[in-house]
């Protein structure tokens, strides 16, 4: 197959103009050669400025909300800017260093994954300026045809969530991309360069391409598979394994019985996944240098699995099993300083509040269903495969 950005490069769209690139170390070839590099390489364009966003261009920065500062490439004298900084989108300034903006960066197919709203960003500042964008299209390592979870409602948007959309929403960066810009009328000149020989059903390793993690915490495949549902870890003081070389795969916290807890989990009928007992010690953010008790997931079919209704049934049996020791996380939480990062996680108060009256696993799952059938619907003009 190839990649969007193998075949800009092959191809003169690029020839006498100023380039700006938003990328990341995961922009990376079949040949694991760098977009960055071969831009600056080229004779016919010239490499103008470089983007960067959350965990900054190297990614080299661990949690969330620890901001990077702009910089220059010291190869080839071309400054790099921070989107995840005082400003979250380019600048007007910015801007005017460039003809066209190119976008390559690999999403993971979750709605808070937030490299697609540095790209939404992008595509606001460029409509403003007349800045046509082009954005170049990577596979979404979990599929292009499972949709699952609760879909962001209206007052709960931020930098994890700008548009509502499910959890998993079974798209590929650009055609959200389309998405964004038409559906949700951003306006900007947006031009797609499509893969070649990539098909919904495909994971990342059915796929030749490279993986690069997209982030730190972001280590294998394994990690993109679980991530839909344990991210939402992230608004409880439980860890999601952030510190351990498994994290979003161990869930855990000192007080969590983990035989009780995998017990549960395993005779909760959720298919395609088994939950074994484990012991882990963060070595940073929650509960670091603490031993935890809790499971490692275990995916046994990705077909059957279904990511988000298992993270929120690992939730709600850690609830369940000590509801005076389990803790949401509070504010502030990617630059939200007032709603509960579990609801912009989720998008909504709902989630939180099933949880505490321990509503049914399948009963939450069915209250997803008219939002993942609506999404279903609107994303179809937006599909390119």
């Amino acid at each position: 197959m190839l990649l969007g950005s193998e075949q800009l490069i092959a191809s003169s769209r690029l020839n006498g103009l100023r380039v700006g690139i938003l990328a990341n170390p995961s922009s990376v070839d079949h040949a694991f050669r760098h977009v960055v590099d071969q831009f600056g390489d080229a004779s016919d364009f010239k490499l103008a400025a470089i983007f960067g966003p959350q965990h900054g261009f190297r990614s080299d920065l661990q949690d969330n909300m620890i901001e990077t500062p702009h910089g220059t490439d010291p190869r080839l004298n071309v400054p790099i800017f921070s989107l995840y900084s005082k400003t979250r989108e380019p600048t007007a300034e910015m801007l005017d260093l460039i003809d066209v903006l190119v976008i390559d960066l690999q999403d993971v197919g979750a709605r808070i994954y937030t490299f697609i709203y540095t790209m939404a960003n992008c595509l606001r500042a460029a409509a403003r300026t007349g800045t046509p964008v082009i954005v170049c299209d990577r596979p979404n390592p979990i599929g292009g045809v499972q949709v699952e979870g609760p879909m962001l409602e209206p007052g709960y948007e931020s930098f994890v969530g700008q548009f509502p959309i499910p959890m998993r929403h079974g798209m590929t960066v650009a055609e959200l991309a389309r998405l964004f810009n038409e559906h949700y009328e951003i306006g900007a000149t947006l031009e797609i360069v499509p893969m070649e020989g990539w098909s919904r059903e495909m994971y990342f390793d059915d796929t030749n391409v490279p993986w690069i993690m997209p982030s730190p915490n972001m280590p294998t495949l394994d990690t993109a598979i679980v991530y839909p549902g344990t991210v939402l870890f992230e608004g409880t003081m439980v860890s999601e394994g952030r510190g351990t070389t498994r994290p979003f795969e161990l869930i855990g916290a000192p007080w969590i019985d983990g035989e009780a807890l995998t017990a549960r989990l395993n005779q909760s009928g959720l298919a395609g996944v088994h939950f074994r007992e484990v012991g882990f010690e963060p070595t940073f953010q929650k509960h670091a240098r603490e031993h935890c008790s809790g499971c490692q997931i275990h995916v046994t079919s990705r077909l059957d699995f279904e990511p988000v209704k298992a993270g929120v049934a690992i939730i709600r049996e850690c609830f369940g099993l000590g509801p005076d020791q389990f803790k949401w996380r509070y504010p502030p939480y990617e630059y939200e300083h007032d709603k509960m990062p579990i609801d912009i996680l989720a998008g909504s108060t709902e989630l939180r509040e099933q949880i505490e009256q321990q509503v049914p696993i399948d009963e939450i799952a069915a209250s997803w269903r008219a939002g993942e059938d609506d999404f279903e619907e609107a994303r179809k003009p937006y599909l390119l495969y």
